[in-house]
């Protein structure tokens, strides 16, 4: 599961950005990760740890909301990359 940060409010040059003008952020916090059950007798490790910064796919995961909370579902192959 993953929290989508808000998008950004400025560009990197330093202009600011109206709220019709920002797209949809694809940067995430991991906010749970979870082991897969163990494939063929072996567990496989999981990349990503509760609190790493993520990059994800625009159209990836599933949206839900938990304890009011908008959060994505995704799976760890959706994750493009790690940056924090």
């Amino acid at each position: 599961m993953i929290k989508p940060l808000e998008a950004e409010d400025k560009t990197a040059g330093g202009i600011l950005l109206p709220d019709t003008a920002k797209e949809k952020s694809t940067r995430a916090r991991c906010w749970r990760s979870q082991r897969p059950a163990p494939a063929h007798g072996r567990i496989v490790k999981v990349a990503v740890e509760v609190g790493d910064i993520v990059l994800y796919s625009k159209y990836g995961g599933s949206d839900v909301k938990v304890d009011g909370k908008e959060l994505k579902i995704i799976q760890e192959g959706e994750i493009l990359a790690i940056v924090g």
